[in-house]
Formats: C-alpha cells, sequence, structure tokens
C-alpha cells in the first residue's frame, strides 16, 4: 500500500522524467524508438523509483534501456534540476521494460485470430 508521499513523489517524477525524455531522449537512444513513461515505484523510504517504460517502434526494446542506463547520470540530473525544488533528496532511479501494452496486443492479436477461425462463440 503506497502512501499519499509515494503517490505523489511518484507523480512529480512520471510527469517531469517524461519531459526529460522527450528532451533527451533522441541524443540518448536515436529518433526512432518511441518511450514513454507509464509508471514509477518509489520505496517506502523513497530513496529509489523504479521507472517503467514502454518502448514502440523498435525490434530490440532491451538496446534502448542498455543506452539509457549508460547515460544514468545524464538522466538523472537532468530529472534533479526538474524537482529539485519539490523533492529533498533526488532518488536513485532505475530503468524497467512495462510489457502491459504489448501483452495486451498479443492477447488482441490471438482474439482476432479465434474469431476470424470461428473458434469464438457467437454473441
Amino acid at each position: 500500500m503506497e502512501s499519499k508521499r509515494q503517490r505523489q513523489v511518484a507523480e512529480q517524477i512520471k510527469r517531469n522524467f517524461s519531459l526529460v525524455l522527450q528532451q533527451e531522449g533522441s541524443y540518448i537512444y536515436g529518433p526512432e524508438p518511441l518511450v514513454t513513461v507509464t509508471e514509477v515505484h518509489p520505496t517506502p523510504d523513497l530513496s529509489l523509483c523504479k521507472i517503467y517504460v514502454s518502448i514502440w517502434n523498435t525490434d530490440n526494446k532491451q538496446d534502448v534501456i542498455i543506452k539509457m542506463n549508460e547515460e544514468h547520470q545524464r538522466l538523472k540530473n537532468a530529472l534533479a534540476q526538474r524537482i529539485r525544488k519539490h523533492i529533498r533528496r533526488i532518488p536513485a532511479i532505475s530503468f524497467f521494460i512495462d510489457e502491459t501494452l504489448d501483452e495486451m496486443n498479443r492477447v488482441e492479436t490471438l482474439f482476432d485470430r479465434l474469431e476470424e477461425e470461428g473458434q469464438l462463440p457467437k454473441e
């Protein structure tokens, strides 16, 4: 159960890190991939934030995460510049791929195929 402060910090980081990716992203992983911040989960002591990103328009999603990790300090500094007046201690950040949208598309494709084959019951 997240506290109210955790939710506030998560929303602040999500909003501002999205802007950081808009400004710095093309320099880090190139102009092709579309990277979107989907969720932020801070620890209860607010010392670490897990940032989940959705990556589109590329086949190698792990490569984007690797490039973001290589430029970790640059991204953290850009985030810190944006939130330093709102958060006393800037949390450590780590990046993870959010597979939710990929899984949703995979299930939707499966249902479409089952419907085409006539294996779904009629309404």
